[in-house]
């Protein structure tokens, strides 16, 4: 096992990153790390805390176009220390080469590739083309309000623009750089109440079962033909996550029953379109209901572009093969960012292990990960191509 022993100096800052406990919503230290860094390099940087949140935005260069970092120093909890082989707030990388320690792959690794990146972009262009951006988070994994949202709204009030953006969250799969995310699917969220008469099971002439009404009306949203998907989505999915009813006696049918369902859907279609043609299904079948919704996110996509076309040639200069598009998995912040109309993709490393006991990723991998990043600024800044 190895801790802190020749370590290269993304290893040495994912080190320093993971060895302080951030559970969201506490940074702990991270982002002053990531900020001394960042200002010895001559960023200017805006410290932005919104209720119990860290955030921060940081600039670089003076004209041309805006290429953002964008991550979160915040992890899920760890869950009891005696269920990890390593403890998850000492880092150290095992006989097998790999980095151990909550937020080695989500996403301090990658916050640490990011700044290695830069430094020596910056290092070696100091007048480089273009605009270089961090914004950093400490509620990307909890309520996600006091975030990346909140920043992205004060940079819109600040008429500031950003063209690309980089998410370093684990978009690989089998191996460093297979996929590429260039965008990620809506999630509209609903809780169904539906309205029964409670009674005893022996008279049910005397009640009303919303148990049994609300059946056929969920058999509905689930084969319900929302769309089609795209080239680059799948068809939208309705899925029951919660159904919830009853006194815990046998001998009662409920008066009320409580259904916790998700859409995630495609271009295709729109949230509003959604919720019209849900309510359409439950009034079809007669129900007495209320259904409060809630929109956790629109759909995005960066189909084609500068920064697709350079993180494309990025990971295939550091690594020789040809990443893959796609737009699966989760939310992520990126959806906030894209409604400032940026161009926005996700690459980081492995997501085998994250929020699992155990976290890891291969150490060489952040070491590459620095290398792509750095490949896409000099293909993007270094000579000037990006349209301004």
């Amino acid at each position: 096992m190895h801790t802190t022993e020749a370590l290269s100096p993304t290893l040495e800052l994912a080190f320093e990153l993971i060895r302080r406990p951030s559970v969201t919503p506490d940074d702990l230290g991270c982002q002053a790390l990531m900020i001394q860094r960042l200002e010895r390099l001559g960023f200017r940087v805006e410290r932005l805390p919104f209720g119990d949140v860290d955030n921060f935005w940081a600039t670089h260069g003076h004209h041309g176009p805006l290429l953002a970092f964008a991550g979160h120093t915040d992890v899920v909890p760890s869950g009891p220390h005696v269920h990890w082989a390593y403890p998850p707030f000492e880092p150290c990388i095992d006989d097998e080469g790999m980095l151990r320690g909550r937020g080695a792959a989500d996403m301090k690794g990658s916050l640490a590739a990011m700044i290695t990146a830069v430094e020596r972009f910056v290092s070696a262009s100091p007048e480089h083309h273009g605009r270089i951006g961090f914004l950093i988070t400490s509620d990307e994994e909890g309520p996600a309000v006091d975030g990346t949202r909140a920043v992205v709204e004060h940079l819109r009030e600040t008429h500031e623009r950003l063209d690309y953006c980089i998410v370093g969250e684990p978009s690989s799969t089998s191996r460093l750089g297979d996929m590429i995310k260039n965008g990620r699917r809506g999630s509209l969220g609903g809780v169904l109440h539906i309205k029964g008469i409670q009674g005893h099971v022996a008279y049910p002439h005397l009640s009303r079962n919303p148990i049994h009404q609300a059946m056929p009306a969920l058999d509905a949203l689930v084969r319900e033909h929302w769309d089609a998907g795209n080239a680059f989505f799948p068809a939208t999915s309705f899925q029951v996550s919660n159904i919830r009813s009853g006194t815990g006696a046998t001998n009662v049918i409920p008066g009320e029953v409580e259904v916790v369902f998700n859409l995630r859907f495609s271009t295709e279609v729109t949230h509003e379109q959604l919720q019209q043609r849900t309510q359409a299904i439950l009034d079809a079948h007669g129900l007495e209901y209320r259904l409060d919704w809630t929109l956790n996110g629109e759909p995005f996509l960066t189909a084609e572009g500068e920064l697709v076309d350079a993180a494309v040639a990025g990971v295939e200069a550091v690594l020789g093969q040809r990443p893959q598009l796609s737009t699966s998995g989760g939310t992520s912040d990126g959806r906030f960012i894209a409604a400032l109309g940026s161009q926005v993709v996700e690459l980081g490393p492995l997501n085998a292990s994250i929020h699992q006991v155990n976290e890891r990723v291969r150490a060489s991998d952040l070491d590459d990960l620095s290398r792509i990043y750095e490949a896409i600024l000099q293909q993007l800044f270094a000579n000037g191509s990006a349209r301004p």
